[in-house]
Formats: C-alpha cells, structure tokens, sequence
C-alpha cells in the first residue's frame, strides 16, 4: 500500500477534508501507530452513496489524526480498480467488481488481468434494484417492455446486477430501448432529465433524490423474497445477492420500504500483499470514529462494526482486519469457516489463470475475446472441484 511520489504529489491537490486542516489542528491530531498520513481512495461518482460515505469518513480521519485524505472518482469499475493495481491509490471503496476482479469475470478475463488477490477490510449492506420514473408507468419488470432504458457500459457492477434479474423474468435487452450513456451517475441523471424511463441503481444515490423532487418522480420495481422462483434464478447467477427489505434512499423510508437486492456496497479494499500493521490501524481508525461520522447520514449506521464487518464480501477478509475484528469480538467461528473457503475459492481460481496462461499455447497473446473463451470452461471446472 506504499504510495509513489508520483501518486502522492497527485494526490494532494484534491486533498479533502483532513487535507485542508491547519497546521494547529493538525498539531493538536490523536497519534495512531501504522496509519498513514496520507491516503487516496478510489470511488465512485461524485454524487454516489460511496462517495458522500468516504467523504465523511475522510472528514472524520483527519480531524482525529491529521491524515490527509483524497478521493479519485471514477464511473467504471476499471477506473476504480486499476489505481489499487498500480498503487497509484491505497484503497478502493468499491461495489461488486470486487468479486468480478477476485474471480476473472468480464473484463476481468483479458490480458493483464485474471483474478486478482484482493482483500477485504470492512464494507456495509447495500441494495439495488431498477429505478423507474413515476411518469413512465413502469411498476413491474414486464413493464419495461420497449422503455427507453439508461445502460452504462462501462459499469459492469451494476449491470451484472440487473442482467440475472431481466434474465429471471425472461427479459433481454433487445426488449428495451436501449440508451449508453458513459457512466453510472450520468444513466440517473437521464432520469433526472427525461432523457430515460428507467436504469439500475442503489437506492442511496444522491441523483435519486433529484429524481423523486423532480416532475418525472420516482419508483422502484420490487424483488420480493416470496418469488421463489425469481430468486432462486437471480441467486444461481450471483450468489452474494439475496432478498433485502431496503427502508432508506430515494423513494423509500420506514413506512415505505421495498423488497429488492441486498449485497455489499462500498467494500474497502486492498490487495493481499498490503501491510497487515497498516490495514489494522486504517480498519481500527475508521471503527473507532463511527460516531463522528454516523450523523453525516442516515446509512452510515451500517458501518457500525458488527454490522460492516460481517460476511459474506466479495472477496476474503484482510490479515490486518482480521486482527482488530478479533479485538472488537465480531469475528467468529462462521466467520473464519467463511474466511477459510473464499481464500481456497480464490486461490484456486489464480493458480487456474497462471497455469492457463503458462501452459496453454492459444493463451499466449490472446486478445480480451479469446481468453474468455479459454478461461470460462477452466473456471467452471475449478469451482465443480470446491
């Protein structure tokens, strides 16, 4: 997690938050051994849930301790992951594409990628499902049928989600009108903009609420867990979805909740390789500050710890995180029994795409497209073995 001078002298010209403390508060800042004095995280859009989470718990780290932190936003989940590759940054705030990067799903299965060592520290529970504006009329998955739907591309996390549930309900692309747009926030903000009638997303976005205040208003198509049917599809497909009663976000509250998707979302994430002293203190510093930050808002509840360092991730817990967790009492037997089968999953997916690449002559300077092919049969065959 060591930073270069290059990304660190980039880094600190959006330096937020604590990046902004004067020299007397910075002064007066708790020590902590093993944090850093400066970090940079990768997350998601400006305006996303992610977003506004690591910008209060930045906020919080450096009026404890001084640390310096800056957030770069990126719309795709490449742009997110590639900085932690490089160590351009020091953790992803991250969603989904942490388990498509683990395992060499999508365009995780091309050259210079494959499944990656990643780890986990803590992450809280998020939901998803398809968005709708009021006006179009959409209220259940078949009313989609030729609405003009907000398609990212890029944002692999998101419609890898939305897929297996079009899937479930015998839906395909090519019964929508699809719209590309270049990033998950800028697919919202057609909704916002009636340039679209529906898109996935996470209810907690900031855009949504623009959505709900706007004339086009706001609906989400549920996902209850009474249709058995449908999630026993959706699951088969990705199994760390499962059926969430979801209570906060646009459109949503207490007395109003809906049944759609619950998974992981934002997951702070590492490689396996960062320093077990400098995981525990970053996991222990932003623990230990949960009540600063939980006023910020009304989700940051589940960053308390027993709820944000619950299993199961997308990928394996770190070392460093571990340690505290078993500090705190929140990690358990079931835990490490979870722990135990996704760091063997895993591992055994990495020694697949190393042998694949080493000994497989139609591997070797392959394009995206072919190692796929190679690679989905050899993955298929490596989880039949767990």
């Amino acid at each position: 997690m060591d930073l270069t001078r290059r990304a660190y002298l980039g880094g600190m010209g959006a330096a937020l938050g604590a990046g902004m403390l004067p020299e007397t508060a910075a002064a007066q800042a708790k020590s902590l051994p093993g944090l850093p004095s400066t970090m940079i995280w990768s997350v998601y859009d400006v305006g996303a849930s992610g977003y506004i989470e690591a910008s209060a718990v930045a906020d919080a780290l450096g009026k404890t301790y001084g640390t310096r932190v800056r957030l770069q936003p990126s719309g795709t989940s490449i742009g997110r992951i590639q900085p932690l590759k490089e160590r351009r940054v020091t953790h992803g705030w991250l969603a989904t594409e942490v388990f498509f990067a683990a395992e060499g799903l999508y365009e995780y299965a091309s050259p210079g990628w494959g499944p990656q060592d990643l780890r986990c520290l803590l992450g809280r529970v998020n939901s998803l499902s398809i968005v709708a504006t009021k006006t179009s009329g959409i209220k259940t998955l078949q009313d989609m049928k030729g609405k003009r739907y907000a398609y990212a591309k890029a944002n692999t996390s998101v419609n890898a989600k939305v897929e297996p549930i079009f899937e479930a309900a015998g839906l395909t692309y090519k019964d929508f009108n699809v719209i590309e747009f270049p990033s998950y926030g800028a697919s919202l903000k057609a909704l916002v903009e009636g340039k679209a009638d529906c898109a996935g997303a996470a209810p907690p976005t900031v855009t949504l609420r623009e959505l709900e205040a706007s004339p086009y208003g706001i609906n989400w198509i549920e996902l209850p867990a009474s249709d058995k049917e449908l999630w026993a599809k959706i699951q088969k497909a990705i199994p760390l979805a499962s059926p969430f009663n979801e209570t906060f976000g646009a459109g949503l509250s207490t007395e109003s909740p809906k049944a759609i998707m619950g998974y992981r979302y934002p997951m702070i994430t590492v490689y396996a390789d960062a320093k077990e002293e400098e995981v525990y203190a970053v996991t222990k510093a932003i623990v230990d500050n949960y009540e600063l930050y939980k006023p910020a808002s009304p989700i940051m509840e589940r960053w308390e710890v027993s709820k944000a360092g619950a299993y199961p991730m997308d990928a394996p817990f770190h070392d460093g995180a571990i340690k505290f967790l078993k500090e705190k009492n929140v990690w358990t037997a079931e835990h490490q029994k979870w722990q135990d089968g996704i760091v063997k999953r895993q591992s055994l997916l990495r020694q697949g795409w190393a042998d694949m690449m080493a000994k497989d002559a139609a591997a070797k300077g392959a394009d995206a497209a072919k190692l796929l092919e190679l690679w989905t049969p050899r993955r298929t065959e490596i989880l039949k073995s767990l």
